[in-house]
């Protein structure tokens, strides 16, 4: 049995674009990506005749989940942060460490949470929602 390739997610990046087609350039200060899910709904067909009382499904719609991006945050880059959420639209790439590797789609910016003023680094999450299909490719 072969090896597994395992890797860690330096040198990822996430961009944001007003079109499909880019470019995406790289949010600076990106400390963590965490990728949308991927999910289905299960639509319930029971039916007064199902085999042993148990439930039956179909599958449903599929819905891409949120993802989520941790930054370090710095007041000089809160204008662009707050401009992006007050539009609530735009194109997302993720682009894995192999920099091959993409996860591109429209969303919705759902949240722009800055962290806390405290004596340490300042950090801000950015999360937005896949709207239709996430696509994943390599280049």
């Amino acid at each position: 049995m072969s090896e597994l390739d395992a890797d860690i997610g330096y040198n990822s990046t996430f961009g944001m674009a007003d079109v499909e087609i880019g470019p995406f350039p790289a949010i600076a200060g990106v400390i963590s990506i965490t990728p949308p899910s991927k999910s289905r709904e299960a639509v319930d067909k029971t039916h007064l005749k199902s085999p042993d009382r148990y439930k039956e499904y179909f599958p449903g719609m599929k819905e891409g989940g949120e993802a989520k991006i941790g930054l370090n945050f710095a007041p000089s880059v809160a204008a662009a942060l707050d401009a992006a959420f007050e539009v609530g639209e735009t194109w997302f790439r993720i682009t894995f460490p192999d920099e091959t590797t993409t996860l591109t789609s429209k969303a919705v910016i759902t949240g722009l949470e800055y962290g806390e003023l405290v004596n340490d680094k300042m950090t801000a999450t950015l999360t937005v929602k896949p709207s239709g299909k996430p696509v994943l490719a390599v280049v």
